[in-house]
């Protein structure tokens, strides 16, 4: 099972963003959009939020692709997230949205979303960049990459002192990049709130094992630098 996601009674999902842990799977670039809900639905029960990514997606696409989606999350009690695209998570009634560098201003996207929404930054190696994402109303903080990953080109590397380092920033901090369930722990015990994972799950043959696999690393001791 998860480890946290639903919101409490009488309490925003926004809110419930404070207090997250667990796995946060990040969906691969499939086309076919039943494929993606096949492999989505065999995921959810062990994720904390599902992350709907599709770089190369048409416009078109990606309002289908999150349209199939959003009933399945809701079902699980999953809180979808949309990366990029602010607009489409506003327009589709997603729980929240992932920006990047390039993806718009956090502030504007906090102000059309609402306080209730799930608002992710990506903030690659950088603390001073959490810190201004965190003053412009992200939810949550993503750092990476930690490892070499396939899934996109990277030329920042972070390390696991800067999970330690972002404690005190009042928010969870999600770790990405070339996350296995070998490395995992590590990040974990250094302070990540959340693991953020592409191949390690839809890319396993058993993507239900695989997920439950890295829940485990939550089973571990966590450093003592905590917030």
């Amino acid at each position: 099972m998860p480890l946290s996601h639903s919101p409490r009674e009488g309490e925003t999902t926004g809110d419930a963003a404070a207090r997250v842990r667990g796995l946060y799977p990040v969906t691969p670039d499939v086309d076919d959009t039943g494929a993606l809900l096949a492999l989505v639905v065999h995921v959810l029960p062990h994720a904390t939020w599902l992350q709907y990514r599709h770089k190369t997606a048409t416009p078109a696409l990606r309002r289908t692709q999150v349209a199939a989606l959003l009933p399945a999350c809701r079902a699980a009690g999953v809180p979808l997230i949309v990366n990029d695209d602010w607009r489409l998570a506003a327009e589709s009634g997603a729980d929240g949205a992932h920006l990047g560098e390039d993806d718009g201003d956090l502030q504007a996207a906090r102000a059309a979303l609402g306080r209730g929404a799930i608002l992710g930054a990506s903030c690659y190696d950088a603390l001073e960049r959490a810190r201004r994402a965190v003053d412009a109303g992200a939810s949550y903080v993503a750092f990476g990459a930690f490892f070499p990953t396939a899934t996109k080109a990277t030329t920042r590397r972070a390390s696991p002192d800067l999970l330690r380092a972002a404690a005190g920033l009042g928010v969870p901090r999600v770790a990405i990049g070339g996350i296995t369930v070998d490395n995992a722990p590590g990040l974990v015990a250094a302070g990540a709130d959340l693991l953020a994972v592409v191949n390690g799950v839809f890319g396993a043959s058993d993507p239900r094992a695989a997920a439950q696999a890295y829940l485990q690393a939550f089973a571990q001791p966590r450093d003592t630098c905590r917030r």
